[in-house]
């Protein structure tokens, strides 16, 4: 263990104390114990959690001085004296919840979230416990695979969930964030329709190279629930809700009875949406909330991912030593895809 980095350069943020309260710092480095894994971060993918962690708009716990960052990949440098399955060499991700390994979220799962209970990997270096690491696939770089974590797992787990998607079904996302466009591919490759919302001709014309065969600009549709209505006919399978309250109630206009909308962000802020609970009544539709999603669906979308030769959709990225200006230009939500920090 001598020859291991005693230190480490690190990010830190207070919550809700804006995106100048970012800052660069330096943290001794303590060698793994006997089950853990050292891994030198080769990428970090942002999400919009991070934005809303640092300007105090994140609704869950996130500890004091946190590092943030949840979503990274990178190599295995050294092991733990018990460790078996991991070597020196190993590309790896880390799970969202490192204590997730397998079944739906729990307490405990939800305080070992990467960047908000616990610090997360916006670091050179980092110590996991073993059995939250994930191999990355082989055909992807370090750059994307810091993607999956968090944006491709939370798609992944909404679409295959207790019903999962299937050739035919109808799936609705909103927007070209990460989520949303893993969503699409996701959706595609198992068969099924996608009907997507974004805001302008050049998003449009983006879904559509993807292989969406519909899209909707909200800007010019704000009643988009009519149109994705007159598409399907008795509306869609899956919607993937992004917008929160003001999103939510085209959402159940539009999909179909016992139908499911997974409810994942809250990107449009805040609007009224007091009637949800007769929605679900008289449509029969299910509400999921997703939180990101257990080690055991990482692998399976791995394999999902290494068949179909999914490649994550990036659309710019920051040298470490511009992780404020990450933070920026994912507060402008204008990206289309992930935002990533090369290390």
């Amino acid at each position: 263990m001598s020859e291991l980095p005693t230190f480490t350069k690190e990010y830190r943020t207070q919550p809700g104390k804006g995106l100048d309260n970012i800052t660069l710092t330096s943290a001794n480095l303590i060698p793994p114990g006997d089950n853990e894994v050292l891994v030198k971060i080769q990428a970090v993918s942002m999400q919009y959690r991070d934005h809303a962690i640092a300007t105090g708009t994140y609704p869950l716990y996130v500890k004091d001085n946190v590092v943030p960052g949840s979503d990274c990949a990178g190599e295995v440098v050294a092991v733990g004296f018990a460790v078996k399955y991991w070597k020196k060499g190993d590309r790896v991700c880390s799970n969202f919840n490192i204590e997730q390994i397998y079944g739906e979220l729990t307490e405990k799962h939800a305080n070992s979230a990467l960047g908000g209970p616990i610090d997360g990997v916006l670091t050179e270096y980092k110590v996991f416990p073993e059995h939250c690491l994930v191999k990355v696939p082989d055909f992807m770089s370090y750059e994307e695979a810091s993607t999956l974590p968090g944006a491709a797992l939370t798609a992944y787990n909404a679409l295959n969930g207790p019903v999962p998607v299937k050739a035919g079904d109808y799936v609705l996302t909103q927007g070209t964030g990460g989520v949303s466009i893993f969503a699409v591919q996701i959706a595609i490759a198992s068969g099924a329709t996608v009907i997507a919302t974004t805001s302008s001709p050049e998003k449009v014309a983006f879904l559509k190279s993807l292989g969406v065969e519909h899209v909707i600009n909200y800007k010019e549709k704000p009643h988009w629930g009519e149109d994705v209505l007159k598409i399907t006919g008795i509306g869609v399978d899956h919607t993937i809700e992004l917008g929160g309250a003001r999103t939510i109630n085209e959402a159940f206009k539009c999909t179909k009875y016992a139908g499911w909308i997974h409810t994942i962000g809250f990107l449009a802020g805040e609007g009224e949406a007091s009637n949800l609970h007769l929605e679900c009544l008289v449509k029969n539709i299910t509400l999921r909330g997703i939180i990101v999603g257990p080690r055991s669906k990482f692998e399976d979308m791995n394999r999902l991912f290494e068949a179909k030769k999914i490649r994550p959709v990036i659309d710019k990225v920051f040298p470490f030593e511009k992780v404020p200006q990450a933070f920026a230009y994912v507060q402008a939500q204008k990206q289309v895809g992930k935002v990533v920090i090369k290390l």
